[in-house]
């Protein structure tokens, strides 16, 4: 009998227990969150605890029959960040709280689907020009009339009926699929180094038409949208999967360049760029307008120090936008840099077993994919985190799992969904191998 198959089968024991754990963390900070606010225990807790733990105990019964071999830290970790998001969105706005609640059910029920349609993920392989102009179309559909919102300065919303919603968050899954793909069929000919450019040799420059065009529609969908955060996702995205295809640095230095020259069209074309850098750079001289909402945002942060006010105890509904935007300076004023540190723990956690699942995957394509669909969420996670903390510009992208957004908690319970099956998928076939080789 293989060694490998029990210690498989216990992955799902494990992530029970860290599932269970999550919960009560969660619980924990929402009853905490109730007494500083009115200094009794909140009368719907057991409610509360109780679809927590529903919810949860959904998409995990799901991964132990359909993915029961997958890697058994993703789904507790996003759990463990969605209920911390939950209850500081709750403490901000119970009206948001009341719809994240409905995005999060939404968002299991797309993990389960997920689960349940894609049974091999190298099986999405063969729709990669579907997926190509799907992921175009969902983009790009923020420009249409009638259907498309611009708010806070970025058309990146469709309203359909009753139905707001960020089409991009689903396009970069989609995407990311169709990089994977397509990459996967062409590493061969970029990798070949053919011409001589001064000392360095580079393949073939009709072969750098991919990442030209990558850096063209990058650009469109920061001039049309004027969303700076989703181009710069898009566009390190299709290049960190072109590195890991042909393994050649010459890619990120050409990234780099196209980088720095789409920065400098940006900065040159768009009034709201410079304002975004020139607060990057200073908030102080716009603390009664532009640079309001950063300068908030440090205070809290400084306010909760190395261990926070505590829940509730805080002032962050004083920060715009604290529930989606900002919500990563909501937990530190009231959590501190204890509370920040966990959760960016908690997303390298989560890095880290994505990046473990694309390296011991054999097929080039889940390999890439896999990449990718950790990229994604390494990329989302620093853009704005950084954003917050005065590392990089703020852009207008969501913390996964954390901020409230339906769009994006949906399409982030789907790419975790696929990474499981990624997971899923090499370790039987792991099993299966050590099992021949025993017999």
């Amino acid at each position: 009998m293989s060694v490998a198959a029990p210690v498989l089968r216990r992955r799902r024991g494990t992530e029970l227990g860290l599932v269970v754990m999550g919960v009560v963390i969660t619980t924990g900070a929402y009853v905490l969150a109730s007494l500083g606010r009115t200094a009794s225990l909140p009368g719907n807790v057991g409610p509360f605890l109780a679809v927590v733990l529903g919810l949860l105990a959904i998409a995990h019964v799901a991964t132990r029959r359909l993915a029961p071999s997958a890697d058994g830290t993703l789904l507790p970790l996003a759990g463990l960040l969605n209920g911390i998001g939950y209850v500081f969105i709750t403490r901000l706005d119970h009206k948001l709280a009341g719809l994240q609640a409905m995005w999060t059910a939404l968002g299991i029920a797309a993990f389960v689907a997920t689960l349940l349609v894609v049974r091999r993920a190298r099986d999405l392989q063969r729709f990669r020009y579907t997926f190509a102009l799907l992921g175009i179309a969902l983009l790009m559909m923020p420009l249409l009339p009638g259907i498309g919102r611009n708010i806070n300065g970025a058309r990146l919303w469709v309203r359909l009926g009753p139905m707001t919603f960020q089409p991009g968050e689903v396009a970069k899954i989609i995407l990311a699929i169709f990089f994977a793909s397509y990459l996967v069929e062409k590493r061969e000919l970029l990798s070949v180094a053919t011409h001589r450019i001064g000392p360095v040799m580079v393949p073939d420059l009709k072969h750098f038409g991919p990442i030209l065009l990558a850096w063209g529609f990058s650009l469109v969908v920061m001039t049309a949208e004027r969303d700076l955060g989703s181009s710069l996702l898009f566009f390190a995205l299709f290049v960190a999967i072109l590195w890991v295809a042909t393994a050649r640095g010459v890619y990120l230095g050409i990234g780099a360049v196209l980088f720095a020259g789409g920065a400098a069209f940006a900065w040159s074309a768009f009034a709201h760029v410079r304002d975004r850098v020139q607060i990057w750079r200073n908030p102080w001289p716009f603390a009664s307008h532009q640079g309001y909402q950063l300068i908030q945002g440090l205070y809290g942060m400084a306010a909760g120090g190395v261990g926070g006010t505590g829940l509730s105890l805080g002032s962050p509904q004083r920060i715009p936008a604290a529930a989606t935007d900002f919500i990563f300076a909501a937990i530190g004023e009231e959590l501190g840099l204890l509370g920040t540190a966990a959760v960016v723990i908690a997303f390298l956690l989560m890095v880290g077993a994505g990046l473990r699942i694309a390296m011991r995957a054999e097929n080039p394509f889940e390999k890439l994919l896999a990449t990718g669909l950790t990229a994604i969420l390494a990329l989302q996670s620093f853009i704005i985190m950084g954003g917050v903390i005065r590392v990089v510009p703020l852009t207008g992208v969501t913390l996964p799992f954390i901020s409230y957004g339906g769009s994006s908690l949906v399409a982030n319970y789907v790419l975790l969904a696929l990474l499981l099956r990624i997971s899923d998928g090499e370790a039987t076939r792991a099993v299966a191998l050590d099992e021949t080789l025993v017999g």
